[in-house]
């Protein structure tokens, strides 16, 4: 089938050069010097599309062996689609599952079509427990009871168990590779275990103590194994004071953890507190980058989908994902049409009012905007908690204050000139501090609420505090106008 589709392949691409030969050994020594233009996993993919072209897999696979997996991935997801399982065929079996794992969830999917059913589930049942039920999560419900009933009884007893926890939590994300040892274990049965288990493990960096029960009861690194005498008890050895997470506890808050202790894996426990399983610090980097890229699209007032498929989704479904809080946005804008149009006789009187709405409601929502960015990054590393949420309002507070009284020495001047007398200059200078306290407020406030209700603070952010600094600043600015002209005459 490779065959036919690459033949067609050849046919569409006829302009395509089909690099020669005696070039090709300049081509594989050209990596070391790769310019910024360029990154290494696309000139991998751009010989690798050539070579494949031109038939020549043996240099293909003499491309391929020296490059590390998570480079054959990138590149294996760069070429054509007809050309990614032709690749990935090339590869040698443990290689290949390694690969696969790294690979973007939309090119796994597109190999599980290419590939032959037998090959499919050989890659599925050798993946690792948390890299499947990853796998699987982005598969239709049908594949997946195809593929678990395909699985070996233990594997499918792992992944059924790690299924049932409720998604982005610890027990969702953690794999059941891990190395469990026994405190009356000495340091020499130990270490023996762990050179048996090494190969089938996914990390041998921190090792886990465990009683009859399974219990977790301590932790010791394989320096302290190594370094310990080999007839020394491992309970003599092991930290008994051990940071452990439950299954149920948020991946978000996982992160942190991994991030605030330094480590390399954290352990999970159940209700009873025996150890289930272990989440690496490569899962947790994705976490983050997930995370991070959900806290960017709710600033922006986007509906998240899946981070990695924005290039691959259609006009309609991105359309889809923005125009709802678009439209939310277009009502509640809606409100400063009405509040400029229940002060249209002072606006008539003088017109010249309206000209400095931009400029206050332009500076409410940026103060607004930098506050609640300030605020919602504090919230998602837990700085806020050791200012103490008040602390941190009042201090936005009076930053919006003061940043007002800054911005007065350049705006008065200016609306006196152009408002030619002092009224519309102290309307203007009194509704700027007015507004900049009232936005730096607002950004620090609502993010803080919408914490405290267990919402995602980051919707509280830069568009619906603008939003609502603009509705409260062109109410603020025209009233006080308006009781200026009534009540002074300068």
């Amino acid at each position: 089938m490779e065959k036919r589709l690459l033949d067609k392949y050849n046919k569409n691409n006829s302009q395509l050069k089909i690099i020669a030969m005696d070039k090709e050994e300049d081509n594989f020594n050209s990596f070391g010097s790769i310019s910024n233009e360029v990154t290494f996993s696309e000139k991998i993919a751009s010989q690798l599309e050539q070579l494949l072209i031109s038939g020549n897999y043996d240099g293909a696979k003499l491309l391929l062996e020296p490059t590390q997996p998570v480079d054959i991935a990138d590149a294996i997801g760069k070429l054509p689609q007809i050309l990614q399982a032709l690749a990935f065929r090339l590869l040698k079996k443990n290689e290949a599952i390694e690969v696969y794992e790294y690979l973007d969830p939309l090119v796994q999917q597109t190999l599980l079509d290419r590939l032959r059913s037998g090959e499919v589930l050989e890659i599925v049942e050798k993946m690792s427990p948390d890299d499947r039920v990853q796998l699987f999560d982005e598969l239709p419900a049908k594949v997946v009871r195809k593929f678990l009933s395909a699985l070996s009884p233990g594997e499918r007893k792992v992944t059924a168990e790690l299924l049932g926890y409720e998604p982005e939590t610890a027990g969702r994300l953690m794999t059941t590779e891990f190395i469990d040892l026994k405190e009356m274990q000495t340091a020499e049965e130990a270490l023996s275990l762990v050179r048996k288990r090494a190969a089938s493990t996914e990390t041998i960096y921190s090792l886990y103590v465990t009683d009859k029960e399974r219990h977790l009861t301590g932790i010791l690194s394989l320096r302290d194994l190594v370094t310990a005498p080999p007839n020394k008890q491992i309970g003599e050895v092991m930290t008994r004071d051990v940071v452990n997470i439950s299954t149920n506890t948020n991946q978000e808050e996982v992160a942190r953890a991994i991030q605030r202790y330094d480590f390399l894996a954290l352990p999970v426990v159940d209700k009873e507190k025996r150890l289930v399983g272990i989440v690496t610090v490569d899962d947790v980097i994705d976490v983050i980058e997930q995370e991070a890229t959900r806290d960017i699209y709710a600033a922006g007032a986007v509906q998240p989908g899946d981070e990695d498929d924005y290039f691959q989704s259609g006009l309609f479904t991105i359309a889809r994902r923005r125009i709802v809080w678009l439209l939310i946005l277009v009502l509640a804008n809606g409100l400063t049409t009405k509040v400029i149009a229940m002060n249209d006789e002072i606006l008539s009187q003088v017109v010249l009012l309206a000209a400095f709405i931009p400029l206050l409601i332009g500076t409410g929502g940026n103060v607004g905007a930098q506050s609640s960015t300030v605020v919602i990054r504090g919230l998602s590393t837990q700085r806020i908690k050791s200012l103490g949420s008040l602390k941190a309002i009042v201090k936005e507070s009076m930053a919006g204050a003061l940043l007002g009284i800054l911005m007065l020495f350049v705006v008065i001047p200016f609306a006196w000139w152009q408002g030619e007398g002092p009224i519309i200059a102290l309307a203007v200078g009194i509704s700027l501090i007015s507004i900049t306290t009232l936005a730096a407020t607002a950004g620090a406030v609502l993010p803080i609420v919408f914490d405290r209700m267990g919402l995602d603070p980051a919707l509280m952010s830069s568009p619906f505090i603008t939003t609502a600094t603009d509705v409260a600043g062109v109410y603020i600015y025209l009233n006080t106008a308006s009781w200026l002209l009534s009540n002074l005459s300068i």
